[in-house]
C-alpha cells in the first residue's frame, strides 16, 4: 500500500494490482492502480476505499497510523460508486468501527442495502449538497450517472479544489514512483493514455452519451487537482485528461486515427491471404494497420484499437452457414458497448456455402450500430485474381471514405 500526502489535510492511499482480470473479463497487461482518498478537517472522511483493505483490519489501522489517522476519528465513507472493487472494504472497516456514516446518492443507498444490509447509517446526497468537516475542509457531492452505473457521483473538496472522480477519468496501468501527471517520464505519459484508452474502451464506452454529459458537468468546476479511483492523479492539466475523454467519446461514434484494424479469422488460409494482402495495401499507403487475429488477440486489445481506428476491417470466413465465431463473438461485443459510425469493409470466404454477411448484418442491426461499410466480399474457396482486385478496390474505398472521420 502506498501512501501520499496530496494537498493539506488529504491523502493518496494505493495499490498495484497485477495478474488479474478487470471485472473477472478484461484482460490488463499492464495491471490496474486501485486509489482512495482521506480528507481531514475536524472530522475525518474516507473518500472510496481500497478493496486491498478488505479482510484484513490491522492492514487498515497500520495505513491510517503511518499518516496519523486514527481510525476512532472517522466520520464519513463517501462512496461515490458502489462498485465492489471500490465499496468491498466497507465490511472490513465495520469490524473496527461501526458509528460512522455512509454518503451517496439515492440510488447508491438502494445498492448499499442490497450489498451490505440494512444497519448502516446513510446519508443520501444530491446536486450541491455538502458536509463541512472543520478546519476549512468541506466536500461537495455532484450525482453523473451511469459513470457507469447509475448511482455514480464525483466529490469536490472546496478548499484544495481537488475533484475525487473514482471510475470517471480513470486509466489501467500500474503506477512505481511517479503518481502524478507533472512528475510522468514520456514513456509513462504514453502508457497511460494508451491506458487510459483502454479503460475507456472497456469499462466506459457503453454511457458515452451520459458520459459525455459528466465530463461537461466537470469542466464547468474550478478543478485544480482531478483524483480517480484508477491510474494517475492530474494536477499540472486537469483539463486534459477531460478533453482526452470527450475526445474517446468522439472515437465512440465513428471518428480515429488515421490508423484502420483488421479483425480477422481463418480457418485454413483462403481468408488470411486476402487479410495479409489488405494490410499490405494499407501499409504502403502510409496507413498503421492494428492487424489482429481472433480468437489470439484479447476482447480488451480489440476494442481499444477499434475506439481509436477510422477505419475498420472484418475478415472472417463462413463457418456452418454463419461467421466464424470467435469474430463474430468481438463484433457482437462492439456492439454491445455501443461502438457506433465506424467506416468499415468486410471480407471472407466459403466452402459449400456462405452466410457469414448475413450473420453480420443482423449483429449490426441488432445492436444498430450504424457501421458504413464500403463492401461486403465473400468468395469461394481459395482466393483468386478477380477476388483480391475487389477487396483492393474495397479498400481503396476504405481509406477515401475514412478521410472526414480521422480526427485533425
Amino acid at each position: 500500500m502506498f501512501k501520499k500526502k496530496i494537498a493539506e489535510g488529504t491523502f493518496m492511499f494505493s495499490m498495484n494490482l497485477d495478474d488479474i482480470l478487470f471485472e473477472s473479463m478484461w484482460e490488463l497487461p499492464h495491471g490496474v492502480t486501485m486509489n482512495s482518498y482521506i480528507v481531514k478537517g475536524k472530522d475525518i472522511a474516507i473518500i472510496d476505499g481500497v478493496i486491498g483493505w478488505d479482510g484484513v483490519p490491522e492492514t487498515l489501522y497500520k495505513s491510517l497510523g503511518e499518516v496519523d489517522i486514527n481510525s476512532e476519528d472517522i466520520k464519513y465513507l463517501v462512496v461515490n460508486h458502489m462498485e465492489p472493487d471500490h465499496s468491498g472494504w466497507i465490511e472490513n472497516f465495520r469490524k473496527i468501527k461501526t458509528d460512522f456514516t455512509l454518503v451517496t446518492t439515492a440510488k447508491g443507498a438502494e445498492i448499499v442495502k442490497a450489498f451490505y444490509g440494512e444497519d448502516i447509517d446513510i446519508m443520501i446526497v444530491k446536486e450541491g449538497d455538502s458536509i463541512d468537516l472543520g478546519n476549512g475542509k468541506t466536500l461537495t457531492f455532484h450525482p453523473v450517472p451511469n459513470v457507469h452505473w447509475p448511482e455514480t457521483m464525483v466529490t469536490y473538496e472546496t478548499s484544495t479544489k481537488i475533484l475525487f472522480t473514482c471510475d470517471l477519468f480513470g486509466a489501467f496501468g500500474t503506477m512505481e514512483e511517479h503518481h502524478f501527471d507533472d512528475e510522468m517520464t514520456q514513456e509513462e505519459v504514453a502508457l497511460f493514455e494508451q491506458e487510459g484508452m483502454r479503460y475507456f474502451s472497456n469499462v466506459m464506452m457503453t454511457f458515452v452519451p451520459l458520459l459525455k454529459r459528466a465530463v461537461a458537468k466537470t469542466k464547468t468546476m474550478d478543478v485544480a487537482m482531478v483524483a480517480p479511483g484508477h491510474g494517475p492523479l492530474y494536477r499540472e492539466h486537469p483539463e486534459k485528461i477531460m478533453n482526452d475523454y470527450l475526445g474517446w467519446a468522439d472515437f465512440a461514434n465513428g471518428q480515429g486515427n488515421n490508423e484502420v484494424t483488421i479483425i480477422w479469422g481463418s480457418m485454413y488460409g483462403s481468408t488470411q491471404k486476402v487479410a495479409e494482402y489488405a494490410k499490405a495495401l494499407l501499409e504502403s499507403k502510409g496507413i498503421k494497420v492494428n492487424f489482429l487475429q481472433m480468437p489470439l488477440t484479447t476482447e480488451s486489445d480489440v476494442l481499444t484499437d477499434v475506439l481509436r481506428s477510422a477505419g475498420v476491417i472484418i475478415a472472417a470466413p463462413t463457418y456452418e452457414y454463419k461467421m466464424f465465431p470467435p469474430v463474430a463473438h468481438i463484433i457482437d461485443e462492439l456492439g454491445r458497448k455501443k461502438m457506433s459510425g465506424k467506416n468499415a469493409l468486410y471480407f471472407g470466404s466459403f466452402g459449400w456455402s456462405a452466410g457469414a454477411k448475413k450473420e453480420l448484418e443482423v449483429i449490426l442491426e441488432t445492436h444498430r450500430m450504424n457501421w458504413n461499410f464500403v463492401d461486403f466480399i465473400e468468395f469461394n474457396g481459395t482466393p483468386k485474381e478477380p477476388d483480391f482486385k475487389a477487396v483492393e478496390q474495397g479498400v481503396n474505398a476504405l481509406v477515401e471514405s475514412m478521410q472526414s472521420k480521422i480526427l485533425k
